[in-house]
Parts: structure tokens; C-alpha cells; sequence
């Protein structure tokens, strides 16, 4: 049973993540306005997803099928999927890393060599949401867990530790009851390693809930395209809008920036406290059937 509702919440958070996702990626590719606040102002669908979807699809089927993340089967799966469908916005070294990997080259051997430190990119983050879903009766584990999941692709301890923060606040969100603003962004931190990732959600326990201006200019929407450029914010706009996932991604993506990715990390949080309105999912661009049945 406990393993049932463990992958059952890695399951909505997936579907939080997704359609997070193909809502951010509306504004990039047409160019909307965040200022429109409405479903029906938005194209019908269906909406596509990017590559923080289909990584997080393999996130969730190493989940189901290991019970864990086991690194060496995630980064098959990574460049499996990547192989099969590579137009999904993946960017240009997580594309030579997948491709390394999918010939043969072990990814302890390229990870770290990517741009001569590791990536500290927002990519790993993006895609890590439903490691806390899973792990949500545990936050070390899923802290521990976050960071086995960043380390195929991020071998720079900014990365991991944007993944760490979203899974641990994921974990918190499954819960109830759960503690909201201030005291959720506290509730996070003492699981993230000392970075400049951690230093920002310290930061971020001081903005006010309104004060979506002062979040986006002093944490950052992603347009570095960093763990500690994006989480930090994406955390913030979570830990306000726990309890309605639509104010959650409206008000995450008038922070503009990486609009997938911040809305990708909010929604996975976000359908764990709050659930995904089904009229959302009808909206998104179905997701391909997963194999999470244990070996």
C-alpha cells in the first residue's frame, strides 16, 4: 500500500510537472502575455511539452521500476528517450551528453566534463519533482534520492542542489497538513547543502507573498538558465499558492524568464498539495504510456 501511494504521487506530480510544462512553453512559443488570466484565453490544446517532461518521464519509470533511483538505469533512459524523440527543446550540451551516453560513454566519465565544471544548468530541477512525491514520508531519503537523480547530468553542486530543493519541497507539499509561505520555504532549507541555490531560498523566506516584482528581480526566473537563478524563485512562488494549482502557475509565469521550466517545477510541486483541474490535463498533450511495474 505505502509503495502504492508513493508512485500514485509521483504520478500527479508528473502530471503537475507536464502540464506546467506545455502551459510555460505557450507563452515562449506565441509569445502571450502572462497578464491574460484566463483558460480561454489560451490556445485549446493540445499543448506540447518540452524536454523537463520527457526527462521526467524517465525520472518516473526508474521510480517504478527500481523503487529508488538507481543512476546507471536513469541515464539509459534519459538517452533512450532522447534517441527516440530528440526535437523536444533539448538544449545543445544536455544533447552531446545523451548522445555520449546513448554510444556507450559512462556518465561519470562526461558528466563532470560538461562546460569544464559540471552543469550547474536548471535541468536537473526541472524534471525532479516526483522524487519527493515518492519519497514524501522522508525528506533525507528524498533529498538523497534528488541528488542520484541529478548527478547522470549535473556534476556541479549548484545543480544538485536545485534538485535537492525541489524534491524536498515536493516531499512537504504530499503531506498533510503542511506548512504554506515563510514557514514551508524554512521547513525546505535545512535539507539543501550549503550553495548559493540555499543562500537564495533564505532570501526568499523575507519576500512577502505579493511582492512578485522584488521575487523575480532578487532570486531570478531562470534566465540564466541556472539551479540557483530558478529554484529559489520557483520555490517562492510555490510555497504561496500551495492550494490552487491555476494561481500557482499564473502567478509563476508573470515572472516571465524560462517559462517552462518555472512552471514545470511549480506544477510538480503544486499537484501534490493542491491536485491538477482536469480540464488542465485535457489541455495538455497526452503523455506516453510508462512501463512502472517492479523487475
Amino acid at each position: 500500500m505505502e509503495r502504492d501511494t508513493a508512485l500514485a504521487n509521483a504520478l500527479r506530480s508528473l502530471d503537475g510537472l507536464s502540464v506546467g510544462d506545455a502551459f510555460g512553453e505557450l507563452f515562449l512559443l506565441f509569445g502571450i502575455g502572462p497578464e491574460r488570466a484566463s483558460l480561454d484565453d489560451l490556445p485549446p490544446g493540445p499543448w506540447r511539452w518540452t524536454d523537463d517532461t520527457h526527462m521526467a518521464l524517465s525520472i518516473v519509470e526508474v521510480l517504478g521500476m527500481c523503487g529508488r533511483i538507481d543512476p546507471d538505469a536513469l541515464a539509459q533512459a534519459f538517452a533512450r528517450r532522447f534517441l527516440q524523440d530528440p526535437h523536444r527543446g533539448y538544449a545543445g550540451g544536455a544533447r552531446r551528453l545523451l548522445r555520449q551516453i546513448a554510444e556507450g560513454v559512462d556518465w561519470r566519465e562526461v558528466s563532470p566534463r560538461l562546460f569544464g565544471t559540471g552543469s550547474y544548468g536548471n535541468g536537473a530541477a526541472m524534471r525532479v519533482a516526483p522524487v519527493g512525491g515518492y519519497f514524501y514520508n522522508d525528506l533525507r531519503r528524498a533529498a538523497d534520492e534528488a541528488r542520484s537523480s541529478a548527478i547522470v547530468t549535473h556534476a556541479h553542486p549548484e545543480g544538485q542542489a536545485g534538485a535537492v530543493a525541489v524534491a524536498v519541497a515536493a516531499a512537504i507539499a504530499a503531506n498533510t497538513p503542511h506548512p504554506t509561505g515563510r514557514d514551508f520555504l524554512k521547513e525546505v532549507l535545512p535539507c539543501v547543502p550549503e550553495s548559493l541555490t540555499r543562500e537564495r531560498i533564505r532570501q526568499a523566506m523575507d519576500i512577502p507573498a505579493d511582492a512578485l516584482g522584488e521575487a523575480a528581480a532578487r532570486l531570478g526566473t531562470g534566465y540564466e538558465v541556472s539551479a540557483q537563478d530558478t529554484v529559489p524563485f520557483c520555490l517562492w512562488s510555490a510555497a504561496h499558492n500551495l492550494d490552487n494549482f491555476e494561481e500557482a502557475l499564473w502567478w509563476t509565469v508573470q515572472g516571465r524568464g524560462d517559462c517552462d521550466t518555472t512552471c514545470a517545477i511549480v506544477g510538480g510541486i503544486v499537484a501534490l498539495s493542491a491536485g491538477v483541474p482536469a480540464l488542465w490535463l485535457q489541455r495538455r498533450e497526452p503523455l506516453e504510456a510508462l512501463c512502472v511495474c517492479p523487475t
